[in-house]
């Protein structure tokens, strides 16, 4: 079945148009979720607003959004107001510029979409912009509404596609410097700095998504089997806190330890593992039921 678009518009780059879809590149859908419960009668609850001062629920025609202008004080705004400034849409990803590859810095990636064309008649243009932003490797800035919001979108290059990523505003990226003050300037050098290049040399790869499994949620996949099952569930002790390690000698030890990385097999042994885990915890679910 082909994936549902979650919004449908025109790329255009000067009088070139170009119709296109946006198709979601990362979820979190598959991840395990869970619902609180009412421990004595295992039914299902439900959130609920309540007055702060009164302690009674409030229906939802009585709630409005407000804006904490002081201490206990707010200005309210009517949905109509805050209607009012959403920007209007034109459906158009109008790219306003091309910058190098190497001037984009990632801290402001947002969420990745996979950008392809929306009908037959696209695709020469598509493949057109695709092939020339390759060509002089570069990305483009493109400005457009997504989802009630006045967004600024990254274009790239990505395989026979292009994918574009919603950009965080400037406002929104804190200063490096925020994190970064107190570290010392320190200069490294002689055995030290050999002994973290040996190092580095030694771990060289490539990235593969397929080698890194996601542990947690393997085992909360394998908790709700044990559970359905009626095994008994152990529960962890908190490990120690590792111990200070004089810093050269750390470095001496690590040099003189072998490359340890997940082979293919390994890796393919780890996802078929878990994608069994998940049909058993599936399975076992509707048999409980």
């Amino acid at each position: 079945m082909a994936p549902r678009a979650n919004w449908k518009g025109f790329l255009k780059v000067g009088e070139l148009v170009c119709p296109v879809a946006l198709y979601t590149a990362a979820s979190t859908s598959e991840r395990i979720g869970f619902h609180m419960l009412n421990r004595a009668t295992h039914h299902r609850l439900r959130r609920q607003y309540v007055d702060s001062q009164t302690g009674k629920p409030v229906e939802r025609d009585e709630q409005v959004k407000g804006y904490e202008i002081g201490n206990d004080e707010y200005l309210m705004l009517e949905p109509e107001e805050v209607a009012s400034a959403v920007p209007e849409s034109d459906k158009t990803l109008s790219i306003s510029d091309f910058i190098a590859c190497r001037d984009i810095d990632s801290v402001y990636f947002d969420k990745p979409y996979y950008l392809a064309p929306s009908d037959e008649r696209a695709m020469e243009a598509y493949v057109l912009i695709r092939e020339g932003m390759r060509a002089k490797n570069v990305a483009a800035l493109a400005h457009t509404v997504l989802f009630r919001r006045a967004r600024s979108v990254l274009i790239r290059t990505h395989g026979d596609g292009l994918i574009a990523t919603t950009l965080n505003f400037d406002y929104e990226v804190r200063a490096a410097r925020e994190a970064f003050d107190e570290v010392p300037d320190i200069t490294i050098k002689g055995e030290m700095l050999d002994l973290a290049r040996h190092i580095i040399d030694t771990k060289m790869g490539k990235f593969d998504p397929s080698e890194y499994d996601d542990r947690y949620e393997a085992a909360l996949a394998e908790l709700v089997k044990a559970k359905l099952e009626g095994r008994t569930i152990e529960v962890k002790t908190e490990r120690p806190a590792g111990k200070v390690v004089d810093l050269m000698e750390a470095l001496r030890e690590s040099a003189g330890m072998s490359k340890k990385k997940a082979s293919g097999s390994t890796a393919k042994k780890s996802a078929s593992a878990r994608a069994k885990a998940r049909k058993e915890t599936a399975a076992s679910r509707r048999k409980a039921s």
